[in-house]
């Protein structure tokens, strides 16, 4: 009976998602199969030749051959001639000179095994098409009326035709508890609601004092640095990059804290863009902590050191996350839908081709002194270490020339212990992971195909020409690093602003308006109310690209502040297409889990510092601290929907799964929460059962529990509730909607 009064009370109630379909529109083909044919069949079976009549180059020519030719059965690998022709082990073998990696004819396996989905075809748009895309016009002129009343006005108006109006205000708890998550990623506490309820000033007044608080407290960068991160695909290692070679990066953490510091002071969004991509030739010598900022480039996945990928890495990052383009398609061929040709590609890559990493001791000191004691016997460790090492090099210098494998490999535990040395000691003086340009420019060339042994024409480094007016002025300085960050944050680029304020709407009222947040091009989905876009992204440069007016002109709208639960905007608008409610959204893994500490009374604010492992008993930091393994990613991040740090991640998938009620009913990290809850003085004192469950809904939920409430809690406690009894209900607390949700 007390598991059913519980199941009553305290069960998640967001329905279950639909795992994502295998491979419905073709996509596992286009990403995997399409590749390996134009670069191994092309040349025999594409638009110049059509061997024994098959081509393979476009999606009706494909169906057409492997069809008639019977090349394969849906879903029999096992089955098709097309795999035993790839693997070499029939009488015809393909390609003929050379039989495909393993990895390449699993690729054409595993497609085959998903049904040999083929994506529509497609026309190649008209030359001029993207002329007109709404991504790439010049953005509308902003309005005279205040952000916050135009974004109204704009809703409003899309709403007439339709009957629908928006939904009325919010209470003040409400509001408090959705602004405080929204920008701190923590609940409100009781001691706030009740104050924000007995503030006698108008509403509008004492709504926008509290969004100006939150907005200064110095948690705000934790928050929204993690919004950040997600696009820059932090982590704090390499992934696998060989055998015994240690893959910690010992300075991505001093990224990480230049991001929360950047949004805490509000950095401009045009610098904070051109500090991630040239810092090295912005900053002055009086501000090295801004250094940091190209971290953004050089803690991506390192692909076992392929530079080609590491390059191709660094241009998706940058393209996706502050233009809204993926461009990685043309580092084999002109973009199939966005006037991005594999020129513009290849100009991108000799930007970052012309850029150098320095060595780990060669990295710019950020300027931050670690206490004198430690940095006195950090030097005197790393002296006794690179001595070690200058030792062994030299008894075994014959080996270096005689056996270089072996030379290298036994090398590296005295590297390992250097770079941990780094990584790991706290009078490390803080570096940043810079790029700096190399000394001697050169000019990129085509990669026919993507193949880097197939080299064709030269071409200049430039920006797309499509967003800078159609000039293909080359880049004079350097690399071209600072005149590409030029390029980008430019008030004229229509991209920028759009991009950035499509992200900020997101976070904020729970849905995009553009649906592909990281796809801004010609397969795009368009703006759910595109003027209301252009709005909030001249206003965002109007400004001076100040992020934080921005966040505070949306959370100061009606549209923000309305309540999610409307019957009837729910039966004439599910998907809340028209904004007549406010969405109801779902913490997150960080703030769900700092919120468990906080109303525990556990979480550590410690600002900043190296990461650390959350994973380790009374590990108390706030989450965004946590050491990112990119290659052993905790289960309970993938639990939780953590974004993946291998690549550039626009939006987090909200998936609910069993294992995520398991986790709070079972995890030793929420019974050792549950038990310093009720460690807590303000629950201690209350001696009585009615007060003490109060204390409990004040502490977790900032409100009293309500008559039904107490009465089921009190049943389920029974008598004498014992220590373990209330423990069980203080998980339940955990559990609750109202909780791990924000409505």
């Amino acid at each position: 009976m007390s598991r059913a009064v519980l199941g009553i009370l305290f069960l998640l109630s967001t329905p279950l998602l639909t795992p994502l379909q295998a491979d419905e529109k073709g996509d596992y083909f286009e990403n995997h199969v399409r590749p390996v044919f134009a670069e191994h069949c092309y040349s025999c079976h594409g638009p110049d030749k059509s061997k024994a009549g098959l081509r393979l180059d476009s999606i009706t020519a494909i169906k057409k051959g492997l069809e008639a030719d019977k090349l394969y059965v849906a879903g029999k690998p096992a089955e098709s001639k097309l795999v035993e022709v790839l693997n070499h082990t029939g009488e015809v073998k393909m390609p003929p000179k050379q039989r495909l990696s393993n990895e390449q004819i699993q690729h054409v396996r595993h497609w085959i095994e998903l049904g040999a989905v083929l994506p529509a075809e497609r026309q190649k748009p008209a030359d001029d098409l993207w002329k007109n895309h709404w991504a790439f016009l010049p953005l509308k002129t902003l309005g005279s009326a205040s952000l916050s009343k135009a974004i109204d006005q704009h809703i409003t108006q899309a709403q007439q035709p339709t009957g629908l109006k928006l939904s009325p205000q919010a209470d003040r708890r409400t509001l408090l508890r959705r602004a405080k998550f929204d920008l701190l990623g923590l609940p409100a506490t009781f001691a706030e609601v009740e104050a924000f309820e007995k503030d006698t000033s108008i509403d509008d007044i004492a709504y926008a004092r509290v969004i100006d608080r939150l907005l200064n407290s110095p948690q705000f960068g934790e928050r929204w640095a993690r919004h950040w991160l997600d696009l820059a695909r932090y982590a704090d290692n390499k992934g696998y990059i060989g055998v015994g070679v240690d893959r910690t990066y010992p300075f991505a953490w001093t990224y990480r804290d230049w991001v929360v510091g950047a949004f805490n002071r509000d950095l401009p969004y045009d610098q904070f863009l051109s500090y991630q991509l040239a810092a090295d030739q912005l900053v002055r010598k009086d501000n090295k902590q801004d250094l940091a900022a190209m971290g953004f480039l050089t803690v991506g996945r390192r692909f076992i050191n392929n530079i080609h990928d590491i390059i191709d890495d660094r241009i998706d990052v940058t393209m996706r996350s502050m233009q809204g383009l993926t461009v990685q398609c043309a580092r084999c061929h002109d973009h199939k839908f966005d006037p991005i040709g594999i020129k513009d590609y290849y100009s991108l890559y000799g930007v970052f081709q012309n850029s150098k990493e320095p060595d780990l001791a060669e990295m710019p000191l950020l300027g931050m002194s670690p206490p004198a004691s430690d940095k006195e016997a950090f030097d005197k460790e790393l002296t006794k270490a690179k001595d070690e090492l200058a030792k062994w090099e030299k008894d075994h210098e014959a080996d270096r020339k005689e056996k270089p494998i072996q030379f290298g490999e036994q090398r590296k535990p005295y590297e390992n212990k250097i770079r941990r040395l780094y990584a790991d000691h706290p009078g490390a003086p803080p570096r940043g992971m810079v790029l700096l340009d190399k000394d001697k420019p050169v000019e990129p060339v085509v990669f026919v195909r993507g193949n880097p042994g197939n080299r064709g024409p030269k071409i200049t480094r430039h920006f797309p020409a499509f967003l800078t007016n159609q000039k293909d002025d080359p880049f004079q300085v350097g690399s071209g690093r600072l005149e590409l960050a030029k390029a980008i944050a430019s008030p004229n680029n229509p991209l920028t602003a759009r991009v950035w304020a499509n992200r900020v709407w997101e976070h904020l009222i729970g849905k995009p308006l553009v649906t592909t947040p990281s796809d801004f091009g010609m397969r795009s989905d368009t703006p759910s109310h595109p003027e209301l876009l252009d709005t909030l992204a001249a206003s965002l440069i109007h400004s001076k690209w100040s992020t934080k007016d921005l966040i505070r002109q949306i959370m100061l709208s009606q549209v923000y502040r309305q309540v999610s639960d409307n019957a009837a905007s729910w039966k004439a608008d599910p998907e809340n297409k028209l904004l007549a409610r406010m969405n109801r959204k779902r913490l997150e893994w960080e703030p769900m889990r700092d919120s468990v500490l906080m109303v525990s009374g556990q979480l550590d604010t410690t600002f900043g510092g190296p990461s650390v492992d959350l994973f380790k008993k009374d590990s108390r930091r706030r989450s965004i601290y946590a050491f990112i393994d990119r290659q052993n990613l905790p289960q309970i991040f993938r639990t939780f929907d953590v974004a993946i740090p291998d690549t550039h991640s626009p939006s987090r998938f909200t998936t609910t799964v069993p294992q995520q009620m398991l986790y709070f009913m079972n995890s030793t990290f929420v019974m050792e929460q549950s038990k310093a809850f009720l460690e807590q003085q303000a629950v201690k004192q209350a001696t009585d059962p009615t007060e003490r469950i109060h204390r409990c809904y004040q502490l977790c939920l900032a409100r009293d529990a309500r008559p039904t409430e107490v009465t089921l809690v009190l049943q389920y406690l029974g008598d004498k509730p014992d220590a373990k009894a209330w423990q069980r209900f203080i998980h339940a607390l955990y559990m609750m909607n109202e909780f791990v949700f924000v409505d």
